[in-house]
């Protein structure tokens, strides 16, 4: 075999998708792996995709290509950029492939809950979904997926080869740590007018969250612990009237409070103060909220389905998520059963163990080095 190296081949990345003004899970995903992966990259030449100008200090080892568009920037502008200027291989962490790309390429697909529940799903967006989730995995030379469940569920939905695609599980914030202060507890309860013990969930607010039953749940709890709160924390997503109705019905307006979107320094304090977390969701591709919980010593409860139990390990109450009698107990074991409580806690720190952006980055660069050979204009020729 023998190399023809004449530059460092041009790796080109999506990161439009790490600017955020309210970031949540996919949007932290691109941020944070971005942020570990460069590092890694010495032996590409790497240039970021934006959609707007980035913060001058974002990402200082890479070239910025900054190419705003108003509407399908990624089919019409970046697919545009990419034919003219090809790169040779396209990394897309947090979105999807452009229609036409004419190099290798590589995506991450980070979960398939549209099939699992589709009805948790407007129908524009879930055809929108099926479209460009199809496409990725078609469409590119290798993919990425968050969890072994979502590896299956790219392997059984679509018939893609096992090989082409890689498990990299994501990282959590490692800078999320218990907060003991009771000065900055009060702080936020205050902030966000918490006022007094709570349940917390975090998260985008929509039907696959499962919060319905979450609140069901939570009325059961209140007769035997009528002074918790439960507190559904994050943007709200899509399909929620149900939701709000339900709250209305059960007569909880002020014991379910809708914060929304939680700042980033004030995350570590509202998970650190809750009673228990609560994530009883019917579909993860991962879970971040599950392992932010963890890193904060907050006993977790979580559905037992998709890419959970992996997440979550030991470190958590897990609970088949359509029981509201089931999530119920869960909550119920975990407000009063203190041995359980310092158990799942011990056992979430242990967890995090086997997540780290860091590794995930390895991973990530291992797959770019076996799409493309570092150092190298052109491909091996034998």
């Amino acid at each position: 075999m023998s190399y023809a190296c004449v530059e460092l081949p041009l790796l080109g990345i999506d990161a439009s998708r790490a600017l955020s003004d309210m970031p949540t899970g996919i949007e932290g995903y691109a941020y944070h792996l971005l942020r570990a992966l460069l590092p890694h990259l010495s032996d590409w030449r790497v240039r970021l995709y934006f959609s707007r100008p980035p913060p001058a200090d974002l990402f200082p080892e890479a070239e910025k290509r900054v190419i705003p568009f108003p509407r399908l920037w990624t089919h019409i502008r970046l697919a545009w950029e990419i034919q003219r200027h090809p790169p040779a291989v396209l990394f897309v962490p947090s979105h999807v492939l452009p229609w036409r790309t004419p190099c290798r390429s590589l995506v991450t697909v980070h979960d398939l809950g549209f099939r699992a529940f589709p009805q948790a799903h407007p129908w524009r967006q879930r055809v929108y979904l099926e479209w460009s989730t199809r496409h990725n995995v078609l469409t590119a030379t290798h993919v990425l997926a968050d969890s072994r469940a979502t590896k299956q569920a790219i392997i059984e939905a679509y018939r893609v080869p096992e090989e082409k695609i890689t498990v990299a599980y994501p990282g959590y914030e490692s800078d999320l740590a218990p907060v003991r202060d009771p000065a900055k507890l009060a702080a936020v309860r205050e902030k966000y007018r918490i006022p007094g013990e709570y349940i917390v969930f975090l998260g985008r607010l929509h039907p696959r969250k499962n919060l319905v039953r979450l609140v069901e749940a939570f009325a059961l709890l209140l007769r035997a612990h009528p002074q918790l709160i439960l507190v559904l924390a994050g943007p709200s997503g899509w399909l929620t009237d149900p939701l709000h109705e339900r709250v209305r019905a059960l007569g909880l307006e002020d014991k379910v409070l809708f914060p929304g979107y939680i700042t980033p320094e004030d995350k570590a304090a509202l998970l650190s103060g809750a009673r228990v977390f609560a994530y009883p969701s019917l579909y993860e591709g991962f879970g971040f909220p599950a392992l932010e919980a963890q890193a904060c010593g907050t006993p977790l409860l979580a559905g037992n389905t998709s890419s959970l139990p992996e997440v979550v390990g030991k470190g958590g109450v897990l609970v088949p998520p359509q029981d509201v009698q089931a999530i119920f107990q869960g909550l119920l074991r975990l407000v009063e059963d203190q041995s359980l409580r310092n158990e799942v806690v011990a056992a979430g720190y242990a967890n995090l163990r086997a997540f780290s952006w860091e590794a995930t980055a390895a991973t990530v660069a291992q797959v770019l080095r076996r799409l493309y050979p570092a150092g190298c204009k052109s491909p091996p020729t034998r």
